[in-house]
């Protein structure tokens, strides 16, 4: 039995140790917002937090995460939604949609370490995560704009 902190609930899994976490967090525990791209962590469509690092789901052996705080784009935000959800949806980022679960926790732990990132920090910050649509630049205005909705708030 493996005990897991998955968007701040505890969870028990009677899993192997080394199942990609992704697939207990689809398969086990039916938190399905975490996509499936690759498999081999080159697309970044699975990344997760994982104590605050971003993480691919799709490498990352469940045992890794145990006793760790895990969290997935169905816990980013506790009471509301996270100013980069609302700046994906302002600014109509998503085509397909697939990468934008992947790609919205790869800039929450941007804009966690950065609270004004250039055009430059967003594009090295990002550049793991692949949109098979091409809305790079969408991407990136929706991360500014984020950027700056967090920073009134603050």
């Amino acid at each position: 039995m493996i005990k897991l902190t998955i968007n701040k609930k505890e969870h028990n899994v009677d899993v192997d140790p080394d199942t990609p976490l992704l697939w207990v967090l689809r398969d086990t525990l039916n938190l399905v917002g975490t996509k499936y791209g690759c498999g081999v962590a080159q697309c970044g469509a699975c990344v997760v937090h994982l104590n605050g690092e971003a993480v691919r789901s799709c490498v990352t052996k469940v045992s890794r995460a145990e006793g760790k705080k895990v969290v997935t784009i169905e816990g980013l935000s506790e009471t509301h939604t996270h100013p980069l959800q609302k700046a994906w949806l302002d600014l109509d980022v998503s085509q397909c949609g697939y990468c934008q679960a992947g790609q919205i926790m790869s800039a929450a732990v941007l804009l966690k370490e950065n609270k004004n990132p250039t055009d430059q920090d967003i594009d090295d910050a990002m550049a793991g995560n692949i949109c098979r649509c091409g809305t790079y630049l969408r991407i990136r205005e929706a991360i500014h704009a984020a950027a700056k909705i967090q920073r009134q708030d603050a």
